[in-house]
């Protein structure tokens, strides 16, 4: 049995790889970040060393509070990259505004469900921090939809004096992580612009979310790129077991 997982595991990553080699070249701007954070060459590590790599810092909203008032369970089957747009705020001010229920929006039918704004991490350059588990709903995609129902949602902070470069790579190792923890596959890491907002006060249904990996608002090379990067990290992984994040 070890064996055929041992040859399961290996021919998955041959395939992620394969996938990833095919993909779109990088944009200019995805040039720019590996001179800084580097294209490969990086050791292989547990899926224990990978976590340490994300250095995950659990704030979580409290149970029965603000975003959390109702427990609505959920089987992640895909990530949902998003950016911030917020230049002032870090991760620790998020986390903060989060627990506070300081995120509000309005409750209602074909929209919000819950009265406020959640996800599941915020990371910046040097530290990721977890406010849900990972296995609660969120409020950060497309409503009463799967990108909410079925998604781990991962903002990217853009407050100044952060390294958006390390920013991005820690996110990767993060949704490496995510991936090989609840057997998530490459093809379900997905922009906020994957999953389209139904509603007749929205004129625009996909949003340019994360606007700093999409190209004219869209998925296209630097999108393609993100992916790679994360397949790097994920290949890097050695078999073993994994620390469920909720």
């Amino acid at each position: 049995m070890a064996r055929m997982n041992l040859l399961r595991y290996a021919f998955v990553s041959l395939v992620l790889g394969m996938v990833c080699s095919c993909s779109t070249p990088g944009s200019p701007r995805s040039s720019g970040w590996e001179s800084k954070i580097g294209n490969g060459g990086l050791p292989q590590v547990t899926p224990a060393q990978l976590l340490a790599e994300c250095r995950v810092k659990v704030d979580m909203i409290k149970s029965g509070t603000a975003g959390r008032k109702y427990y609505r369970a959920m089987t992640p089957k895909y990530i949902t990259i998003h950016s911030t747009q917020n230049y002032t705020g870090n991760a620790y001010q998020h986390a903060l505004a989060l627990k506070r229920g300081a995120l509000r929006a309005t409750k209602r039918k074909g929209g919000n469900r819950i009265g406020y704004l959640t996800w599941h991490f915020t990371v910046q350059q040097d530290v990721a921090i977890q406010h849900l588990p990972c296995r609660e709903q969120g409020e950060h995609a497309d409503f009463d939809g799967p990108g909410n129902n079925y998604s781990i949602g991962i903002e990217m902070c853009e407050h100044r004096g952060n390294d958006q470069a390390w920013t991005i790579d820690r996110t990767a190792r993060l949704a490496a992580y995510l991936m090989y923890t609840y057997r998530i596959p490459l093809n379900h890491i997905v922009p906020h612009y994957h999953w389209p907002r139904i509603s007749p006060s929205i004129s625009q249904p996909h949003k340019n979310c994360p606007h700093f990996l999409l190209d004219n608002g869209r998925p296209g090379r630097t999108w393609n790129w993100f992916l790679s990067r994360v397949n790097m990290h994920y290949q890097r992984i050695l078999p073993g077991p994994a620390q469920p994040l909720g």
